[in-house]
């Protein structure tokens, strides 16, 4: 097992002590513990077998052991008996936002709740708002929680979908039957969650592909299977939806099931104002005489046989949209023009922002993270670490900042690597609006990445003067996921994009788009707009570990569906034009 992995391990223990009232100081103890490891610079495997962990602070004997064994063997039997010690029904409840295992076990001893089904009888009687350090206030925000959570459980979030997807349609494609296999939906145009799983077949036999689909390994239940259409519930939970179409209706059945709804509709409008019907099973003329005894249903018309959806497009007068812009947003009427945007791709990407080290809470040194980034063929790196006020994630005081502004000074005169490193900083925005850094401090960096990691309660004008006001500061560079939402697990804070857009307009401040599967924030569907005004973007990956520089790869998905073209991001610049922007000599 991993660094980090074992990190997790701990963690969790430290979690299910809090669940079982074990006393503060052994919690404390698996807590500090795992801090101690998430920063430790050297291999792990290297420090165990010369025997120098004991010697790392926060990290006793009794730690040791377990991490020693977890390293060595993956399994953890401590662990495995607290795991099974608290019912799975309260561990579910730490998915509920902002409920975290002191207040789990209040409630437990008070009022005998282990379940989110009890806590939310709970809630509804008024119960917990009697406890103390509870109120009504609380109560409410478990019960929007608990509403949340039972929303987000029918989605997930694009990679993971993508990530079960990618299996399923490669066995597909392997399959002798198949002549074509594409996911479909949502995952397709890789909107930022995904609901079911949709693949689609041409095929000429399709009942070897159904056996195959419905007997796969990770199949949990089947809960549909026919000649052309099967549903199967995976393990994970995602549901994938299979269907086979005869290879002439391939394409237009791909452009149909990949949507959105409103495109489609559009679309279908389109078709009718040119005399045509479009349908997932061609495109025919448009039958006017009403419909006849002995016509063909609409499923068994044989439409003209086309190479792909670029062909479909151009039959209604449209240059070819991309998958990622079907969503009637103005998709249709630039395609109409010859209008679309070229569309930024992730080979565009030359370097990243926003990633951070063993210095705060990254999992990996910095020598790690560049070593990572000249892997990935980068021609530069952006290092921000949080600030002190960000004691949580270990943040760096103005000494520990200046001692790794001169580490990285150092390496990049060392030429040691290839990959250029910007230092920089991601500064709290303090409730105020003001910076954790100081003036003098932050003119010392390359580039400052001002976010709000705190304090996120206030309403939406208070929020809002909190990030303009950041904004306002000379040496800020770009704004850090500018709304704090974290996908499926809770909304962002409220704030008045528009006027926080004009802001950073009015400054000339660049918002990032936080690449991280978790946030893609700044959101999609304000991109379009605020591009043509002349906003620039960074795609960050917002990465703690140096397989999570990778995450920008999202971030560029959800850039196209926001209409960017290279001229609008920052980090597709060469290395020289990126110092000159940021004034580094």
């Amino acid at each position: 097992m991993d660094k980090a992995d074992i990190v997790e391990v701990l963690e969790a223990i430290a979690e299910l002590l809090e669940l079982k009232g074990e006393n503060a100081f052994k919690v404390r103890a698996y807590q500090n513990g795992a801090r101690a490891l998430e920063t430790l610079d050297e291999e792990l495997g290297t420090v165990i077998a010369e025997e120098r962990l004991g010697e790392v602070k926060g990290i006793g004997k009794a730690l040791v052991e377990k991490i020693t064994t977890l390293h060595e063997t993956g399994e953890l039997e401590y662990y495995d008996k607290l795991k099974a010690s608290v019912p799975a029904t309260m561990l579910q409840m730490l998915e509920i936002p902002g409920l975290g295992p002191k207040k789990i076990k209040k409630m437990h001893d008070a009022l005998g709740v282990e379940s989110i089904d009890q806590l939310a009888a709970a809630c509804r009687e008024g119960k917990v708002a009697e406890l103390d350090g509870f109120g009504e206030k609380t109560q409410e925000k478990i019960l929007a929680g608990i509403a949340n959570r039972e929303a987000y459980a029918a989605r997930h979030r694009w990679a993971d979908a993508e990530a079960v997807a990618a299996p399923i349609l490669a066995g597909l494609r392997e399959l002798k039957a198949v002549e074509q296999a594409e996911a479909a939906g949502s995952l397709r145009r890789k909107r930022e969650t995904v609901g079911d799983l949709d693949f689609l077949v041409a095929a000429t036999e399709p009942g070897p592909i159904m056996e195959w689909f419905t007997t796969q390994d990770g199949v949990a239940e089947v809960t549909a299977k026919g000649e052309t259409k099967s549903s199967v519930r995976l393990e994970g939970g995602m549901q994938a939806d299979l269907r086979v179409v005869p290879p002439a209706q391939f394409f237009y059945a791909l452009h149909h099931f990949t949507g959105s709804k409103e495109h489609n509709v559009r679309m279908r409008q389109r078709a009718l104002e040119r005399g045509l019907s479009l349908s997932e099973w061609g495109l025919f003329p448009e039958d006017t005489r009403g419909a006849k005894e002995n016509a063909p249903k609409p499923s068994e018309r044989q439409p003209e046989p086309i190479e792909g959806e670029q062909e479909l497009f151009k039959k209604l007068d449209l240059a070819y949209i991309p998958p990622e812009l079907r969503e009637d947003r103005g998709e249709i009427e630039a395609a109409a023009k010859d209008a679309l945007p070229v569309l930024v791709e992730p080979e565009d990407i030359r370097g990243v922002f926003h990633n951070h080290t063993t210095a705060s809470d990254g999992r990996a040194s910095l020598e790690e993270m560049v070593q990572a980034a000249q892997d990935l063929g980068f021609e530069y790196l952006g290092i921000a670490d949080h600030s002190k006020s960000s004691f949580q994630a270990n943040g760096l005081d103005e000494d520990r900042l200046a001692a790794q502004v001169e580490a990285i000074g150092k390496l990049n005169a060392s030429g040691k690597f290839k990959t250029w490193v910007f230092t920089g900083s991601e500064v709290d925005i303090l409730t105020d609006g003001r910076l954790d850094f100081s003036d003098e401090v932050l003119k010392t960096l390359d580039c400052v990445v001002a976010s709000i990691h705190a304090g996120m309660t206030n309403d939406e004008a208070a929020m809002t003067k909190r990030l303009v006001k950041a904004l306002e500061n000379e040496h800020v560079t770009m704004l850090g996921h500018m709304t704090g939402r974290l996908l499926l697990r809770r909304e962002g804070y409220p704030v008045d994009t528009a006027k926080v857009i004009d802001a950073a307009l009015a400054n000339g401040k660049i918002i990032e788009l936080n690449a991280n599967p978790w946030r893609l924030d700044m959101d999609w569907r304000l991109w379009h707009k605020g591009a043509e005004r002349g906003l620039l973007c960074s795609i960050n990956p917002d990465a703690h570990a140096p397989d999570q520089l990778g995450f920008y790869r999202n971030g560029v998905y959800a850039a196209r569906k926001g209409w960017l073209e290279p001229k609008h991001i920052l980090n597709t610049r060469p290395l020289a034009e990126v110092k000159a922007y940021l004034g580094v000599k």
